[in-house]
């Protein structure tokens, strides 16, 4: 393990490998098929991308989101590592150039969503490239037991014999019951996989939950009792705004991030918060997946998510440095009686279907029989305004559409600036004649971008701005008044909502949609919003533990410090406990800690355990043994 950790410490300036990283990175260089299940913080990037630069060649990486493409290649070009990522906002020669690259041996790392495999080009070229190692990123997807099941996945059970040698393939993901788990093992044909599962608990993240009569006002009491960056998660843009203003009131340096911002005020607003400019982010959940920043101290949830999933990815978000954090629920009577109507909303008639298919057909204007592969930018806004949809409604009806493997909504598609070079060099050179810097931005422009002339061309401000040794907001400045005079075409880069046809267009009518599947889908999130309820309704027991639970995680325990396992410690130790702890020695053949004795009782925490075995060699029913181990004597026990 020599070579990956001089790759670690060289890229990324660590010392040392955490969790299970280096076991995995092991089983990858070995060539092994992998599946590692690690949480919200685990690292799971590191363990593709290290052993990506260690075996030499090709990393092809698979991502279900454009949005989690994008922030992952940019840290690693951060870090002078060679990625790129193929999106829908290139041009076919931009994307046949990448590719080119990629087999050239000039990227370590190409990123493509799943439906790009199914295309005839890049299956031709995957045969010749240098590819070493596939990651497969949120391998759940593949599943339609998991909570957000992508029927493209399902395609990627032949990637391997594309590549005509034997390639390991890792998988990950950050949350995956064992249903879901075989169900990963069993699609992508992982031959002999060794699995790595990290425990769902955080020994630094305390979890709580509260139903104050005010959530603003309990919202503002944790914010100035935890000091520390900060995240308050709402389920509404709106809602984002109003809180984010509340909030404002208190003095406290925030601000708030939706999908309907700019490019720039998202870029802004994000790059403020990392670098703790601004202390508190009022979001929806289109903020933080892929952003690296281990500073969190706090997560706080205004509103309940849909699905434990959803919940312990976004709290994950807080402590991931290891030093102490909080993740905050707070909910109301409203909130559980919103979860429990929102099945029904969630899962609209199948005739509801059909018709939001039809009218998104006609505002994109696509005829049937057409639209297979295709991008369509996709005002959402207008879209449901224009057709009189409710929004929820709407949106939950796409996503079913998805789901059935029609189309892709894709919320926010980053799409570079594109450039064209309109006039000829006497043209360009006459109208510059006067301005010598336009003459020098038209010249990096030609030398550096191949087809500029034929064709409009992804470029990049920030990388003109650098050769050009100008500020980047002076490259803009000059582009536009080369646009103004017809010297060139420019067209500002932008991140818009992108609708993406998988199949071509069929008559409303026609949509085949399996109301079996539909149904079960259905059950499913019945039962995820039961979960999600019962963690808010928990009394007793750990939060930790239920969440682990439920993941079917075999290391699940007690955390001794979310709020019920606080007050738990505060209440005396009982008859019941002392019971329950000498049953546990009365049923083990070895001796036992006072820490593994905890985890069997789940609910007893450690400090109890000890205090209760401190009453049993009062009665003298156990001994203490060396290095904190005890042992049952087996000597009948006299209860009063």
């Amino acid at each position: 393990m020599e070579q990956p950790l001089l790759i670690l410490e060289k890229y990324w300036g660590y010392t040392a490998f955490r969790g299970k990283q280096a076991e995995i990175i092991e089983q990858v260089l070995s060539g092994h098929d992998t599946l590692a299940i690690l949480p919200t913080g685990g690292g799971k990037s590191i363990c593709f991308q290290v052993p990506g630069l260690a075996l030499g060649g090709l990393c092809l990486v698979v991502s279900p989101l454009i949005a989690l493409m994008k922030d992952q290649v940019d840290q690693l070009k951060m870090r002078d590592i060679a990625a790129a990522y193929l999106h829908g906002g290139l041009a076919q020669f931009e994307v046949n150039e990448l590719m080119a690259q990629a087999e050239q041996g000039e990227l370590s790392f190409l990123y493509v969503s799943p439906e790009r495999i199914q295309s005839t080009n890049f299956r031709n070229w995957i045969e010749d490239a240098p590819i070493t190692l596939i990651a497969i990123d949120e391998a759940h997807c593949i599943s339609q037991w998991g909570y957000d099941f992508r029927p493209s996945y399902t395609k990627l059970s032949n990637l391997r014999s594309l590549v005509r040698k034997h390639v390991p393939i890792i998988a990950l993901t950050a949350s995956a019951t064992d249903k879901v788990q075989e169900d990963i093992i069993q699609q992508l044909q992982l031959q002999s996989p060794k699995i790595f599962r990290q425990t769902f608990l955080r020994p630094n993240l305390s979890f709580s939950a509260f139903a104050p009569e005010s959530k603003i006002a309990r919202t503002v009491e944790i914010l100035k009792k935890v000091t520390g960056s900060a995240l308050v998660y709402c389920n509404s843009r709106k809602k984002t705004v109003d809180i984010s203003k509340l909030i404002q009131q208190h003095g406290i340096a925030v601000s708030y991030f939706h999908a309907g911002l700019s490019l720039q005020e998202k870029e802004q607003r994000q790059n403020a918060w990392i670098k703790n400019e601004l202390r508190v982010m009022v979001c929806t959940n289109a903020f933080g997946m892929g952003i690296d920043k281990s500073d969190v101290r706090l997560v706080i949830h205004y509103d309940v998510p849909d699905c434990l999933e959803n919940y312990y990815q976004e709290a994950g978000r807080a402590g991931r440095d290891g030093q102490k954090a909080y993740a905050v629920l707070l909910y109301g009577d409203q909130d559980t009686e919103q979860l429990e109507q929102s099945v029904e909303q969630k899962f609209p008639p199948i005739s509801i279907l059909k018709q939001l298919y039809q009218k998104m057909a006609d505002y994109l204007q696509v005829p049937s029989g057409s639209g297979e592969g295709l991008y369509y930018d996709f005002d959402w806004e207008q879209f449901v305004q224009r057709f009189e949809f409710e929004p929820k409604l709407a949106k939950n009806g796409l996503k079913h559409i998805e789901q059935e493997g029609f189309i892709i909504v894709e919320e926010s598609v980053f799409i570079p600036s594109k450039v064209q070079v309109l006039a000829s060099r006497d043209e360009y050179e006459t109208f510059t004649n006067a301005q010598p810097k336009l003459l020098d931005l038209i010249m990096v422009l030609l030398r550096s971008y191949q087809g500029i002339v034929d064709q409009p061309v992804s470029i990049s401000e920030r990388k003109l701005a650098h050769w050009l040794s100008i500020e980047e907001g002076n490259v803009r400045m000059q582009l536009l008044l080369l646009h103004s005079a017809g010297i060139i075409s420019y067209i500002y880069k932008k991140e818009t909502p992108q609708l993406y046809f998988v199949t071509n267009r069929a008559p409303a009518a026609h949509l085949n949609i399996n109301n079996e599947r539909y149904l079960n889908r259905k059950e499913l999130y019945n039962q995820r919003i039961k979960k999600m309820i019962g963690y808010t309704n928990l009394e007793s027991g750990c939060r930790n533990y239920y969440i682990a639970s439920y993941f079917d995680d075999p290391d699940a325990q007690a955390c001794g410090i979310c709020d019920l396992c606080l007050q738990q410690k505060k209440k005396p130790l009982t008859v019941e406990e002392i019971d329950a702890v000498y049953e546990v020695l009365e049923k083990s053949i070895d001796p036992l800690s006072a820490a593994s004795i905890a985890k069997m009782t789940v609910t007893i925490s450690e400090t109890k355990v000890l205090e209760a075995l401190r009453r049993l060699q009062d009665e003298q029913v156990v001994n203490q043994v060396e290095k904190g181990f005890v042992v049952y004597k087996k000597t009948a026990r006299r209860r009063s």
